[in-house]
Parts: structure tokens; C-alpha cells; sequence
């Protein structure tokens, strides 16, 4: 795959969901992706770092030391392993055209946070009757042994902590890309709440 280097990723913004209808009339789920500017923080190159990396940010905001110098924050950086740094000088933008339509990529992303959940719902257990004489109704059941080894294993489906994972989807077609308003539609859902960071990372290109 020859890729150039400043197609290695983009970080882009969870619009929403939607349906487009392709050429021979079948309609497709299609996740709309805002991408601001991308900009280049700094480079990591192979002789001093050991490996050729660049850092994308997003949302820059100037602000000013009481010295007086004046500094960029940004309000999300991402680290991207490419293998040239030819054409990527700091402080230069990315454009949407690096991801043309029919491109396969990467969608690295955060899943909505559900906060402590019970086993019905983080699992899917299908629970005890909803009778008022059954005493069963939500519970996990039982999760203990007897007498060997007299403990409850590791890994057991118990109630816990739901969503706010790292979820990572592989080979998702590009279907829309309009650079001009700077929105990208990729097939299928994507994680994470709308307005949240995504990033992604080229697989492949036809033009490649």
C-alpha cells in the first residue's frame, strides 16, 4: 500500500446518523463525520525518536504567558506512525482530501458511558419472573461454589461499569466525502456519543 505520509489519519467529530441510497437504489445506515482542520503539532522523527510519527491537533486556541509570549493549545492531540514525514512540516493543515470516497478505514472511538448496570443490561440476562410472588426478578442468581475451589472466578458476568471503552472498528467504507463543508460519511454506526472525537486511520485508497 502506498500511501502518501499525510494520509495516516485524521481526527474528525461525531455529527450523526443517517441513510443514502447508492447507485442501484439499496439504501445504507451512514455515520456523518465533521472534520475541523487537522493541523500538524509536531513530528517524531526515526534518528531521534527511533520511530517516524506525526501529532495531528484540533481545536486550537491562542493564549499568552504573563511574560507575554504567545503559545497554541489545542484541545485534543493524536499520535500517528507513518513512513515518511515528507510534506509535514509543523503547523501545516491536513486536508478532507486524503480520505476520498470508496477509501477503507479505521474508526477508533469511545462508547457511550452507562455508568454502574446490572446484569439484565450490561449482559443480556433474561432474569426471573415478573410475578409479585417471585423473589427473582433482575438478580444475577447464584455465583458461588461449594466446597472446591470455594470462590468465585475471575471473569464471572456480574454487575459493574458499562460503556466508556475504547472501541475500535476496522475496513469501514467511506461512502460520502464533501470536502468542501468538510464532512465525511462512513458506513455502518460509529461509537461514541454525537459531538464526541473520532479518530481514523487509512487502510486503503483507491487512488492508492
Amino acid at each position: 500500500m502506498n500511501l502518501q505520509a499525510y494520509m495516516s489519519g485524521l481526527i474528525a467529530k461525531k455529527i450523526g446518523m443517517t441513510r443514502v441510497f447508492l447507485e442501484n437504489g439499496e439504501s445504507v445506515a451512514v455515520t456523518y463525520l465533521q472534520v475541523e482542520p487537522n493541523t500538524v503539532v509536531r513530528t517524531k522523527s526515526k534518528e531521534k525518536d527511533g520511530y517516524n510519527a506525526v501529532v495531528l491537533g484540533v481545536g486550537a486556541k491562542k493564549w499568552k504567558t504573563r511574560k507575554g509570549k504567545e503559545h497554541t493549545r489545542y484541545a485534543l492531540q493524536k499520535e500517528w506512525r507513518v513512513e515518511s514525514l515528507e510534506g509535514l512540516e509543523p503547523g501545516k493543515a491536513l486536508a478532507l482530501e486524503s480520505v476520498p470516497e470508496k477509501s477503507l478505514v479505521t474508526v477508533c472511538a469511545t462508547s457511550k458511558g452507562k455508568g454502574f448496570q446490572g446484569v439484565v443490561k450490561r449482559y443480556g440476562f433474561a432474569g426471573g419472573p415478573g410475578g409479585h410472588g417471585s423473589h427473582f426478578h433482575r438478580r444475577p442468581g447464584s455465583v458461588g461454589m461449594r466446597t472446591w475451589p470455594g470462590r468465585v472466578l475471575k471473569g464471572k458476568r456480574m454487575p459493574g461499569h458499562m460503556g466508556g471503552d475504547t472501541i475500535t472498528l476496522r475496513s469501514c467504507p467511506v461512502l460520502v466525502c464533501d470536502s468542501e463543508k468538510g464532512i465525511l460519511g462512513i458506513k455502518g454506526p460509529v461509537p461514541g456519543p454525537n459531538g464526541g472525537f473520532v479518530y481514523l486511520t487509512v487502510e486503503s485508497s483507491p487512488e492508492a
